[in-house]
């Protein structure tokens, strides 16, 4: 079997590592000390990995993660890049936004994480709850990575994600498309902490340069998907000047 034609999350079960070969010596597996979502180390300390705190956070954020958690692999790395950018965003004025939410995988470990309902801040929480919107996506999009996610990762989702933020009162979910519900959050307020992950460009571009001039001095805007090939569209689109 070529393992190449295997489904990411499955193929990396069985890939641990490279195979050194030194002359005069017995083949060595030198394993990664991290492999998941693209990214591999080698020798690089992953202490994180096992602090309580951080494994409770991860935990509660995957609690009914939905049909993508059959999908995604090891995404710790990533939850720890989120969580180090909410931990400086907490001490910053303005509230906390995320674009793309589904059941709330990042946003609820960062609940947890800093114990949100301790903060002066609301995390305003924006997503249709049941997937992208096809007028939304382009024909390369609806037959790539959008109508993927689609059929592979969302549902209807709205009633479990609303009952797992039920625990902090100040994360306000707002159901319908981005850009239109935007208009809902508070012409007067700040924000420190924007997360963005819809999966395709025109709702990502047009959250950035709606909440752009709203950001705090030192804000902390979060790409969830910027770099990957299948997202090879959002590079090729132009940031807001500031």
């Amino acid at each position: 079997m070529d393992p190449n034609t295997l489904p990411r999350s499955i193929a990396m079960q069985y890939d641990k590592g490279e195979v050194i070969y030194r002359p005069g010596m017995q083949p060595m597996l030198l394993e990664y000390s991290f492999n998941g979502c693209g990214l591999r180390t080698f020798g690089k300390t992953t202490d994180f990995l096992l602090d309580s705190r951080f494994r409770h956070a991860y935990a509660h954020g995957w609690q009914n993660g939905g049909k993508r958690s059959h999908h995604i692999d090891d995404n710790r790395w990533i939850m720890h890049v989120a969580l180090w950018a909410a931990t400086y965003a907490a001490r910053l004025p303005g509230d906390f936004v995320e674009c793309g939410v589904d059941t709330g995988v990042l946003s609820a470990a960062i609940c947890d994480w800093l114990d949100f309902n301790q903060l002066d801040k609301d995390f305003w929480l924006f997503d249709t709850y049941r997937g992208i919107p096809a007028e939304q996506m382009t024909e390369a999009e609806c037959n790539g990575i959008g109508g993927w996610h689609n059929r592979e990762s969302y549902e209807e989702c709205f009633a479990q994600t609303s009952a797992k933020f039920a625990p902090w009162p100040r994360c306000k979910l707002v159901r319908g498309t981005v850009p239109e519900t935007l208009t809902e959050f508070p012409p007067d307020r700040g924000v420190a902490y924007l997360s963005i992950d819809m999966n395709i460009v025109l709702p990502e571009l047009a959250a950035i340069e709606f909440f752009w001039d709203r950001l705090t001095p030192g804000g902390i805007v979060l790409l969830d998907d910027y770099g990957w090939a299948t997202h090879a569209a959002r590079g090729r689109c132009s940031m807001p000047s500031r």
